[in-house]
C-alpha cells in the first residue's frame, strides 16, 4: 500500500514509522524545513513542500497513493489536502486529523474526508472503557459510511452472560464483530456462550439505536 502523509511532525513520523514496519510504502511531505528530520525515518520519502498547494502533490505522486493522511497540527490544512486529494487526484481513502474537537464537524465527506481522528475524542472513549463495565462506549465513528464501532463490558448481573450469540437478537443494523475475551479476541460464533467480563464490540450503521443495544445489556434479549 502507497500512502501519502501531510506532515512530518511526531505524529505524521509515528505514523510513518508504524506503516514502513508493516511493509507499506510511505511519503512523509512538510513545508517546514526543521521537520524534515529525515534520519528517524530513514526508509520514507521525504518531500519539503507545502501540502495545499496541487503542484506539491503533483511531485508527492498523490494520484498513485492508496491512502492519505492529513496529520499536521493545523485543522485547515488537513482538511485542504484531504479535499485535494479525494476531489483532484482521485485517493479512494482519505484519513484526517483533527486537532481542535471544535472543528470536528467540518471533516467529513464534503471535505474530502473518509475517516476523521480526534484525539480528544479517543483519549475521552479509552477513558470510558476503561472505568465503565456495563456502559456503551463510541470508540470510533466513519464519517463516510455513518457507521460506529461501540465496546460494552458485560456485567456480571447481565441477563446476556450465558446465553449463545444466536439466543439474542441484537438491535436493528447492529453486528457483533468481535469478543475480547481476557487477553484474546476473537470471532464470534452463533453457538459461542457470552461470558460476564466479556468485552463486545459492535458496528453500528446509521438506522442503529445505541439507546436499545444499552439496554439489551442491562434488561436481556428477545429470545429465539
Amino acid at each position: 500500500m502507497r500512502v501519502v502523509i501531510a506532515g512530518a511532525g511526531s505524529v505524521g513520523r509515528s505514523i510513518a514509522a508504524e506503516l514502513l514496519a508493516n511493509d507499506h510504502d510511505v511519503v512523509l511531505v512538510d513545508k517546514n524545513p526543521s521537520a524534515m528530520r529525515v534520519a528517524q525515518v530513514p526508509d520514507a520519502d521525504w518531500l519539503l513542500a507545502d501540502a495545499c498547494e496541487t503542484a506539491s502533490l503533483d511531485s508527492a505522486d498523490v494520484s498513485s497513493a492508496d491512502v492519505v493522511v492529513g496529520a499536521t497540527g493545523d485543522d485547515k490544512v488537513n482538511l485542504v489536502f484531504s479535499l485535494l486529494a479525494k476531489t483532484e487526484f482521485g485517493v479512494p481513502r482519505t484519513v484526517a486529523r483533527v486537532n481542535n474537537p471544535r472543528n470536528e464537524w467540518m471533516f467529513d465527506e464534503s471535505w474530502g474526508v473518509d475517516v476523521a481522528v480526534s484525539t480528544p475524542r479517543i483519549m475521552t472513549a479509552m477513558v470510558e472503557e476503561a472505568v465503565a463495565v456495563g456502559d456503551l462506549v463510541r470508540i470510533f465513528t466513519f464519517h463516510q459510511s455513518g457507521a460506529d464501532i461501540y465496546e460494552i463490558t458485560l456485567p456480571d448481573e447481565s441477563p446476556l452472560v450465558g446465553l449463545r450469540v444466536n439466543d439474542v437478537t441484537w438491535p436493528t443494523d447492529t453486528v457483533l464483530a468481535c469478543v475480547v475475551r481476557g487477553p484474546r479476541p476473537f470471532s464470534p460464533t452463533a453457538d459461542d456462550a457470552l461470558e460476564s467480563g466479556d468485552e463486545l464490540m459492535f458496528v453500528t450503521g446509521r438506522e442503529a439505536d445505541p439507546t436499545a443495544l444499552q439496554e439489551l445489556v442491562a434488561d436481556g434479549p428477545e429470545l429465539g
